[in-house]
Order: C-alpha cells, then sequence, then structure tokens
C-alpha cells in the first residue's frame, strides 16, 4: 500500500497490484499495512452501492459525533467522483473539500477520517463502490447536508444530478448540529 496524497486529513491511497496472464490480484486493505503508514483504523463493516445512471449523486453523508464513521472507499466498477468534506468546527480546514477519481481501472482508495461528510457522484453508468467503515451503521444518527450548499462550494460539474429523495431536500450546514463542532 502506497499513499499518493494527503490532504485535509484524508488520504488517497494505491495498493500493489500484481498482474500477470490471468487477470490481477491486490490487498485492498491489511490491518499491518495500514499500521505501517501510521494510519491505524478498526474497521467493522464493510458496504457495497450500486448506481445504474452516470451523474447520480449520493451524499453529503455523516452520522453525527461519536457514531461518527471514517471509510475507505474504492471504485470497483467504471468512475466516480469521491468527495470528502471536513466537519471538524475547530479545524483549520473546516467546511473546505477535496475530491478524487476512483474507478476500476485506477484502483485508487480514498480514506477519509471520522468528522468529514462523504459523497459520490457517478461519472459512468453502472457504477459499483465499496468501502469499510469503523463504526457501524445507525439509521438515527445519519445526516445529510445539501450537495449544493453555497457554504461549501463543491464544484460537481453537474446542474441537476440525479438525487434520492432524502438528498433531495437536505438542510445545509449552518442549519444543523452535527456533534463535531469542538473537534479539531
Amino acid at each position: 500500500m502506497k499513499v499518493l496524497q494527503r490532504v485535509l486529513d484524508c488520504y488517497v491511497l494505491v495498493p500493489e497490484v500484481h498482474v500477470d496472464q490471468r487477470g490481477f490480484f491486490m490487498e485492498t486493505w491489511t490491518k499491518l499495512a495500514f499500521q505501517k503508514l501510521s494510519l491505524d483504523f478498526n474497521f467493522l463493516q464493510d458496504n457495497q452501492s450500486f448506481s445504474v445512471k452516470a451523474g447520480t449523486l449520493r451524499g453529503i453523508h455523516f452520522q453525527v459525533g461519536e457514531s461518527a464513521q471514517a471509510k475507505l472507499v474504492r471504485c470497483t466498477k467504471n468512475k466516480v467522483l469521491s468527495v470528502a468534506v471536513d466537519l471538524r468546527g475547530k479545524s483549520p480546514t473546516f467546511k473546505k473539500w477535496f475530491a478524487v477519481e476512483l474507478s476500476e481501472e485506477n484502483k485508487k482508495e480514498f480514506l477519509i477520517p471520522r468528522g468529514f461528510g462523504h459523497a459520490i457522484l457517478t461519472l459512468e453508468d453502472n457504477v459499483e463502490i465499496q468501502y469499510k467503515v469503523d463504526n457501524y451503521r445507525q439509521r438515527e444518527k445519519e445526516r445529510t447536508i445539501a450537495w449544493n450548499d453555497p457554504e461549501i462550494g463543491i464544484d460537481w460539474n453537474i446542474q441537476n444530478p440525479i438525487l434520492s429523495e432524502k438528498d433531495a431536500h437536505a438542510p445545509h450546514l449552518k442549519n444543523m448540529i452535527t456533534g463535531f463542532e469542538d473537534w479539531s
């Protein structure tokens, strides 16, 4: 595992890929490899998502306060834009965002720590993402911020994304409590 980039306490990683005439093999996560990079996360759950159409936007999602989740995200079919937003109220990068293209081809992984919101925009049809989280999903703790919140100002390069009902009616950050107000 190799770190390509660190931005806003998030990491873009690339696993070692072994290719031969049969195809490829890679370890997408091992506790030992992450510990060697001083990235010690205790992942508890794996999730998978499939989106049919390009232009599908999921997020900006997070779980509040101590229910927060760190995520290790990768795209296993086609291509997405994965975006992290710093929601830690005392962080010097509060409300800043960072995006990385994840694809079946580039095999990059995006490590997002607790205290961040996360969103995915599909860049092609039939997209599949898989991600690990270090805290269990708790529906009552889930929150969504408007994808087009002007205070955050993410450049999605899309005017009318395909949204869920929940994402279409999400509030702006200034109108919610994240549970990260005292985090730095």
